[in-house]
């Protein structure tokens, strides 16, 4: 049982324990008469590092397990975490042998930093306690940068159990120090030693006195003593120590760091802005730690008062305008990776958090402003040199002001609208919406709610986007709602000493915002419009849209329309910029939009003036613009005016050889070859003139080669219609000279109908010519309506034989794909004039060039036309000719109608004779790919193999062997001459069994 009586003095009477040094001679219980001999070897050996080293090692472990074998501490648990692990006198009187060791040891050795490292081990461990570390996957980066070192001390930053209290054992604290100190006198640049040094001032229970000056001296000390390539294993501590201590230490020691390395710039911002220093990472955690759970470090953080910062936002606020205009410049990279304006928008956010601390009063920035504005000016009178050289930098300001707004140390407050303005909106355009709205929030925050409606209205007048302009209008409603209802709020509770007067103004104020916000809303659609004008003033659609948006307001649209024209570059206009003269031209003939003004004739033939002579981008747009004032003119009735109009604009110039494609050259010198142009106009003159201005608007075209096939025969129905026959062939004949296959082929076609069905017979060698001439440069594909038509013409009004000879022509020049049609008409002609003996040739000329397939169509007509003449021999023969083109899978028709034909007019040899060339014929177009071909073809025509399908008949040896083949891949590769027993057909147990037979199997007697 511990005495009643123990006290604090009591306790603290017992330290320190290692000073002065024990000795034997001060403390007899060091050594035993066991240890005389290890003495004595040590005084015999005393230059022995090993055997010093050997002997500390084995009186350690004897020290540990006396500890473990002795008995736990006597005094109450209170007591015994105040000594901590010292609690034991087996413990004290461990500490002090080896204390007595390691220093009889440094007598000898004192330069050893082996022997220094593990004394200061071992005392640190009997004051700190017995300290752990977390574990960490992979080695430590000696080379990272002073981010990655500072998260890894972080992360590691060891966790102490049971250490010495600092006021009862604060003697013996004061004894480690002096070890210490000892220690770098004897080995001052060895980096591990101050490390293990500066670990005693970040101890959760270091001594109060050393905690500040001395801790900050000692981290000084070790900078100045260590070369700077060991500075960033002493920066790292040095700065998580200044975290914890907070208050002007951390401000000062960051920005002595900073002033050599300013990667850590943001770590320290977050530190000035938040009450706690690293507030920030603290909320963002670490990679490597589990979610919700603290490091050491973390844990110190949160122990009190004496770690709050005082937020110092102007300082913050510097130091990011800084960072963002180096990363700007490219002179700065974020560690986190943040881009220049995200470092931008950072300042921002501090500068709307912080508006009254960061920012310049509004006289006082407008003044600074106007200043500026003025010194540019009397700068830029003086002499270019000396300008160029003391003053003026980009922005026209004097480089002190831009270093002003960089310079933590200065206490002069930021314009923030200027900023804003020069290193935002002036670079990142593209965050337009952003910007605006963060310098309206900063004005709001101050108060200054008239200069905030400014820059909203500002903002939305010069952003270039939709997505910026709905930023800015959602950020200007809600400002506009929420005066509305400060100011609702503020009249329904009104203070005591409110008179009426000032509610009055409140009133008054309150309508005027509620109107206000009214207009804002109803100018949306305009607003919106506005932006889409700005980002391409060239949009010809959007300013169609800004008119349909003023309704019926007349002056409102005209403007817009007269703005239009003057603002749209028509070289860089959307498509259809014409109709911007076009609609501008109805709104005038048409008395306005609702109709209700008086037509006004005149102001539209001045807008179409102004639009012909506009330099469109198309020659199409220009006509249309001719084309539309004509026709106003004809709706108008004003059909003379109309023609003179269409006269001007198709006037043709002395030079007629410039190309309608030539880019070089304006619209206007190239609008006389305008087709769109030449096409209205003759429909005019169809419609309201003579023929014979007509012809004249036709030759013109034909004249200046820009009429097409359609135009020519447009050209020739209309002289055919006026009975102008001959003149309309020659039209034809023209349009004939001037186009070639395939475009010359429709008015062939039509100039060859129209000639027969006007001269019949009567011109039968004119008629022959042109057929002649359409037939001479024909290619194969277009052939065959003209032959027909040909042929036609000889028929109804030449000779016969003249008809045969053309469609025998026709069968060698037109395309395999139409030589069947030509010869089944030609058989028919020549059956119908000279009997079917005739078409034998014809036949024989067919099976020639026709394709297989269309062969053995026609080898049926063949032989149907012999077996009628009562050839049966030579039909046989065609059915044989036909026979090695058709598949009996594929064609199944043809044999039927052979195997018919056999069985009415053959006998068993010529029967057995078809048989086998069917089998043949199968076995060789025997191959799988035609196998699925048949297939496909039968199951789209609805028709199977008659082998297939025969009701009850098995299938023969060659289709089995066939469908095997197919089913399964290792099948016999052969055809068997009989069916075997596996494929015949099941049979009765009481029937006789019969062998299954081939029905194709040609049967030879014996004697042959």
């Amino acid at each position: 049982m511990a005495s009643p009586d123990l006290t604090l003095d009591s306790l603290s009477a017992q330290f320190p324990l290692t000073w002065p040094i024990p000795t034997p001679l001060r403390n007899p219980d060091l050594l035993t008469p066991k240890d005389i001999h290890r003495e004595e070897d040590l005084l015999r050996n005393a230059s022995s590092f090993r055997l010093w080293w050997t002997t500390i090692a084995a009186v350690r472990d004897s020290v540990v397990a006396e500890q473990k074998a002795a008995p736990a501490s006597s005094l109450p648990t209170p007591l015994t975490s105040l000594i901590g692990p010292l609690s034991t006198p087996a413990a004290r009187l461990g500490l002090q042998k080896l204390t007595y060791l390691y220093e009889s040891a440094l007598t000898h050795f004192p330069s050893s930093f082996k022997l220094w490292k593990a004394y200061l081990q071992m005392r640190c461990l009997y004051v700190f306690g017995r300290g752990s570390k977390p574990k960490r996957a992979g080695g430590r980066n000696k080379w990272a940068d002073m981010k990655v070192l500072m998260e890894e001390e972080e992360f590691e930053f060891e966790q102490y159990q049971s250490g010495l209290d600092p006021v009862v054992g604060w003697s013996e604290w004061k004894s480690l120090i002096a070890v210490f100190e000892r220690a770098l006198m004897w080995l001052p640049t060895m980096p591990r030693i101050w490390l293990l040094y500066v670990n005693l001032f970040t101890h959760p229970q270091c001594p109060a006195p050393v905690q500040y000056t001395h801790a900050r001296r000692t981290f000084d000390r070790a900078l100045r003593t260590l070369p700077p390539s060991l500075h960033a294993r002493i920066w790292p501590r040095y700065l998580l120590w200044a975290e914890l201590k907070g208050g002007m230490t951390t401000v000062v020691i960051y920005r002595r760091f900073l002033a050599i390395d300013p990667s850590l710039t943001e770590r320290y911002v977050s530190l000035l802005l938040h009450g706690k220093p690293g507030s920030e990472l603290e909320e963002v955690g670490s990679d490597d730690e589990e979610p919700g759970v603290k490091t050491q470090f973390q844990l110190l953080r949160t122990r009190g008062a004496q770690n709050e910062v005082e937020p110092r936002p102007l300082e913050a606020a510097k130091l990011l305008l800084s960072l963002a205009r180096k990363a700007a410049r490219g002179e700065y990279t974020s560690p986190e990776g943040k881009s220049p304006y995200q470092l931008l928008g950072e300042w921002l956010d501090v500068c709307e958090r912080f508006a009254d601390e960061v920012g310049l009063e509004p006289e006082v920035a407008d003044a600074e402003r106007a200043a500026a504005k003025a010194s540019k000016d009397k700068l830029a009178k003086d002499d270019a040199e000396r300008s160029g050289k003391e003053i003026e930098n980009q922005d026209g300001r004097p480089p002190r002001a831009r270093h002003l707004d960089e310079d933590p140390a200065n206490p002069s407050l930021l314009d923030v609208g200027r900023i804003v303005k020069e290193d935002g909106l002036a670079i990142y355009k593209d965050q337009a919406g952003r910007l605006w709205s963060g310098l309206a929030t900063y004005w709001t925050k101050r108060g200054e709610f008239d200069r905030a409606q400014a820059t909203f209205e500002e903002g939305i007048a010069t952003v270039l986007t939709i997505r910026d302009f709905t930023q800015i209008f959602d950020a200007y409603a809600e400002f506009s709602e929420s005066v509305v209802s400060a100011l609702m709020d503020s009249l329904a509770d009104p203070e005591e000493d409110e008179d009426e007067g000032a509610l009055a103004d409140t009133e008054k104020e309150l309508d005027e915002r509620m109107r206000k916000l009214e207009e804002l809303m109803d100018r949306r659609p305009f607003l919106v419009n506005d932006v889409l004008i700005r980002r391409n003033p060239n949009d010809v659609q959007e300013w169609e849209k800004r008119v349909a948006l003023w309704g019926d307001d007349d002056d409102k649209v005209a403007e817009t329309y007269t703005q239009a024209m003057e603002t749209i570059n028509p070289r860089k206009a959307t498509p259809n910029y014409h109709n911007i003269f076009v609609n501008f031209a109805k709104f005038y003939e048409q008395g306005g939009v609702t109709g209700t003004a008086v037509p006004d004739l005149d102001s539209a033939r001045r807008v179409f003036e102004k639009g012909t002579k506009t330099p469109f981008r198309t020659v199409e747009e220009l006509a249309e613009v001719w084309c539309e004032w004509a026709e106003m003119e004809i709706r108008n009735e004003n059909y003379d005016e109309g023609i003179r109009v269409m006269q001007r604009a198709t006037a043709i110039p002395k030079n007629t050889k410039i190309s309608y494609h030539d880019q070089s050259l304006p619209v206007q010198a190239r609008l006389f070859k305008s087709l769109k142009l030449w096409s209205y106009y003759v429909d005019l003159e169809e419609s309201i003139g003579t023929v014979e201005t007509t012809k004249r608007v036709y030759d013109q075209m034909l004249e200046l080669r820009i009429a097409n096939a359609q135009i020519i025969v447009n050209y020739a129905a209309f002289l055919e219609e006026n009975k102008y026959f001959e003149e309309s062939f020659k039209a034809y004949e023209r349009g004939v000279e001037v186009f070639t296959y395939p475009i010359s082929f429709e008015i062939w076609n039509s100039y060859l109908s129209k000639f027969v069905k006007r001269y019949g017979g009567t011109k039968l060698e004119r008629a022959r010519d042109l057929f002649e001439q359409a037939l001479e440069k024909c290619p194969e594909k277009f052939c065959k309506p003209i032959f027909f038509m040909y042929a036609q013409l000889e028929e109804e009004h030449g000779l016969s034989k003249r008809a045969m000879k053309i469609y025998e022509r026709a069968s060698e020049v037109v395309a395999d794909a139409d030589k069947f049609e030509i010869f089944t008409v030609y058989i028919a002609k020549a059956t119908e004039n000279f009997g079917l003996p005739a078409t034998r040739p014809i036949y024989e000329r067919a099976l020639e060039v026709l394709p297989n397939r269309q062969a053995a169509q026609m080898c049926l007509r063949f032989a149907a036309l012999e077996r009628k003449l009562g050839e049966i021999d030579r039909a046989r023969a065609i059915y044989a000719h036909a026979s090695q083109f058709c598949d009996p899978r594929v064609e199944p028709r043809f044999w039927t109608e052979w195997n018919s034909f056999e069985i009415e007019t053959g006998s068993e040899d010529t029967f057995r004779e078809m048989l086998r060339i069917k089998r043949s014929v199968q076995a060789q177009f025997n191959t799988a790919a035609s196998y699925l071909v048949a297939k496909t073809e039968n199951t789209k025509q609805g028709t199977l193999n008659e082998q297939d399908t025969a009701s009850g008949a098995p299938l023969d040896a060659m289709a089995a062997a066939e469908r095997a083949t197919l089913d399964k891949p290792k099948g016999p590769s052969f055809v068997p001459a009989k069916q075997s027993l596996a494929n015949a057909p099941a049979v009765a147990d009481d029937e006789p069994s019969v062998p299954a037979t081939n029905a194709d199997e040609i049967q030879i007697d014996d004697e042959f």
